[in-house]
């Protein structure tokens, strides 16, 4: 665990993006054998939101992009830095993150992805958080995108029920006076659990082939259970931990803004922890699961019901591929 030392770094501002397009469970009722009371029960998904033809992943970023910039007043030509937490880039390269930062003209930055499953968002939030302190950088946008609809398979319900389209951004720069400050970070993973969530076609162990494309090697996978397992076993005592090693008890964090994967999940963690389910921000019923833009759509919503109030604590926390997972929080 590390407290964010040297330059206090606040966040200047949100956006977010979602296609227009919406998925119901009832319109996957009629593609796969399952129900609208099947997937509320099971997930508390209600609806999702999928890329239009032609939509990808830089387009819904970019989108993201601009309404963090204009919520925090920064031009693209200010940034230092722009990182994208994805895993579904347009292409395994070039990287999301250049071609974004071409697309908004952000000239004086340099950009790159990260992939860390769906903890992803927190772990770039990690890294443009000690950039900054650090005094590397002075304004890092940072955005969480995701177009998984082309890598679901969607006569497997095991999958195509969890996942929706895009992306949410946040500016973040050196806090400046009343602002908040990001406080600490924990980031983890248990890689001999790696083969818990996959796509394993169509890069160097599984090249595409006839056969990969036969056996949907090229589509996410999930072994549910286990990863169900997992969650409940190591997160709640891993987040109890990581709040008292930050000084904290579960109870002093005003929000908490857990990965949106399964409501279920989430409703079972905040129980352990002894949470008030008035604190934990939940938004899965509308979009789904969007894996590394999960966290940044959610905030992105919260800033902009102005919720937030000064002092208040937030805690980001979130587990996915690798096993990967992480905290992070943020005084306001």
């Amino acid at each position: 665990m590390a407290f964010f030392r040297g330059i206090p770094v606040s966040l200047w501002g949100s956006g977010m993006y979602v296609p227009e397009k919406v998925l119901t469970n009832d319109d996957l009722s009629r593609l796969v054998e399952t129900s609208d009371e099947w997937i509320r029960d099971r997930t508390g998904i209600q609806r999702r939101h999928i890329a239009a033809e032609g939509e990808l992943t830089s387009t819904v970023a970019e989108k993201a992009a601009r309404a963090a910039l204009d919520d925090a007043g920064v031009d693209p030509s200010e940034l230092d830095m722009i990182i994208v937490a994805t895993n579904s880039p347009d292409t395994l390269f070039p990287g999301v993150a250049p071609k974004v930062q071409g697309l908004l003209g952000a000239l004086n930055a340099g950009a790159f992805d990260v992939q860390s499953g769906c903890t992803s968002g927190v772990y770039s939030m990690a890294v443009a958080a000690g950039g900054i302190a650090s005094g590397m950088w002075k304004r890092v946008l940072v955005i969480g995108a995701e177009v998984l609809s082309p890598l679901i398979d969607w006569t497997d319900r095991n999958t195509c029920v969890l996942f929706g389209d895009g992306a949410g951004a946040v500016v973040l720069g050196p806090s400046r006076e009343g602002e908040g400050k990001f406080i600490s970070a924990e980031l983890r993973s248990d890689g001999t659990k790696h083969e818990q969530i996959t796509l394993p076609g169509g890069v160097v162990q599984y090249p595409a082939t006839a056969e990969t494309v036969k056996n949907k090697l090229h589509y996410v996978a999930m072994k549910g259970n286990d990863v169900f397992k997992f969650v409940n076993r190591t997160i709640p005592p891993f987040l109890r931990d990581y709040c008292g090693a930050s000084g904290f008890s579960p109870e002093d964090i005003d929000w908490w803004f857990f990965h949106q994967a399964n409501q279920r999940i989430i409703e079972r963690s905040a129980e352990r922890l002894g949470i008030s389910p008035d604190k934990v921000i939940l938004n899965i019923a509308e979009y789904g699961n969007t894996s590394a833009a999960s966290l940044f759509i959610a905030l992105s919503e919260f800033l902009r019901e102005k919720r937030l109030r000064k002092g208040e604590k937030l805690l980001f926390t979130a587990f996915g591929a690798g096993m990967t997972y992480g905290g992070i929080i943020y005084e306001a």
